[in-house]
């Protein structure tokens, strides 16, 4: 939970007896290789803990020999990445190779079974919660318990590891005060006459985690439930109907552009925003809507075929390390162990304390809830919006 204040052909055979014209073959079809055995004798692609590699040395010198990652859907300027990208290849000596930066949930599972057997395909990947849970359900990843699982609390990770929760925030309303002369703080006041053509998205809420989140906020703020997020649907509808809302999916281009001057995001993507644009001139404000407040994490996991598979098991034990939960907290994400480490005085009290306030504890939607929610906007989102 959040401290109450507190976006991815078969595989080579490593035999001896390989001849080299098969292995030239295979290499200009960009088939990887197989992943030697860890200090136990278990592929580092079936590694399930730091213990398969003899710990951290073990694994660290096996993901060196691979010397590369592959991330997908990784803005640089989203909860910090660039910076954490930047200090793991640093640490470790690993290039980061970060394909289609502003893609979504969606395009990463596609990647992982359009890709697979390919040595460009992602190692890991980000992914909206509703995602993760039906990328583990088609058995895309691999099952892998970081160091510190158990710090974990139970409901943000997958019992058999196949996913984990990393950062999350709440749903927010950003606005350029400077192109909007009241500010809204509330969902009912995006209603407003005044936001025609003004308020926008963070992508399509069949595809990406923010937009998914942003209509479920907005179901809550218009008697729907985690059980029924068509409340929120029928809401942006309206807001489409009425020339409000505007199918321009908000980046950080369009919000320094002017184009998308009210965005429905994370609370700690427009947080990032206020301070990037703030020498810009851009007087970006930030309001999580009390009538609608809605909280959730994104997830980690480690594709079944990663063609780095020691590199990916690196990347987590780092993501869930201090250091690198501390610069998800950089970027105004809350990380998964934030509670504990307030408590154990890892987590940078300055950090903590620049996050966006929000009175209360959140609460969560169920995986079956977020599988639902996630099947309802698929049926239902195009239609809605063409009536």
């Amino acid at each position: 939970m959040f401290p109450a204040f507190p976006r991815r052909t078969g595989r080579l055979a490593a035999v001896l007896a390989l001849s080299l014209t098969t292995a030239l073959a295979a290499a200009a079809c960009g088939a990887k290789e197989e992943a030697p055995a860890t200090a136990s004798g278990v592929a580092a692609g079936k590694a399930t803990s730091l213990a398969d590699f003899g710990g951290m040395d073990g694994l660290i010198a096996a993901a060196k020999k691979e010397g590369r990652l592959n991330v997908i859907a990784l803005p640089p300027d989203w909860a910090n990445y660039g910076e954490v990208i930047e200090a793991f290849s640093k640490k470790y000596a690993i290039k980061v190779n970060n394909d289609n930066p502003d893609g979504s949930s969606a395009d990463e599972l596609t990647a992982v079974k359009t890709l697979k057997g390919q040595d460009r395909a992602p190692d890991v990947l980000d992914l909206g919660v509703a995602f993760a849970i039906s990328g583990a359900q088609e058995g895309l990843f691999a099952p892998y318990k970081v160091a510190a699982w158990d710090k974990i609390p139970a409901a943000q990770k997958d019992a058999e590891g196949r996913w984990f929760n990393d950062y999350g925030g709440y749903v927010s309303i950003g606005c350029d005060a400077k192109r909007v002369a009241v500010c809204p703080q509330t969902f009912a006041d995006l209603k407003k006459p005044e936001y025609k053509g003004k308020v926008a998205l963070n992508g399509n809420p069949t595809k990406a985690g923010a937009a998914i989140a942003a209509v479920y906020a907005a179901s809550l703020a218009n008697g729907g439930s985690f059980d029924d997020i068509q409340p929120g649907i029928d809401f942006f509808a309206a807001l489409n109907k009425s020339g409000n809302f505007i199918p321009v999916e908000s980046t950080p281009a369009t919000v320094e552009k002017g184009e998308t001057p009210i965005s429905l995001d994370w609370d700690y993507l427009n947080a990032g925003y206020a301070k990037q644009f703030a020498a810009k001139g851009i007087d970006w404000k930030v309001a999580i809507p009390a009538d609608g407040k809605y909280a959730n994490f994104y997830a980690q996991a480690v594709n079944l075929d990663a063609p780095h598979p020691a590199a990916a098991r690196l990347w987590e034990e780092f993501l869930y390390s201090a250091e690198g939960q501390n610069l998800w907290l950089k970027g105004f994400a809350r990380p998964v162990l934030l509670p504990g480490m307030i408590t154990d005085g890892t987590a940078q009290a300055d950090l903590v304390a620049a996050l966006p306030k929000v009175d209360g504890e959140p609460s969560f939607p169920t995986p079956a809830q977020n599988d639902k929610a996630k099947a309802d906007l698929v049926a239902n989102w195009a239609k809605a919006l063409a009536g």
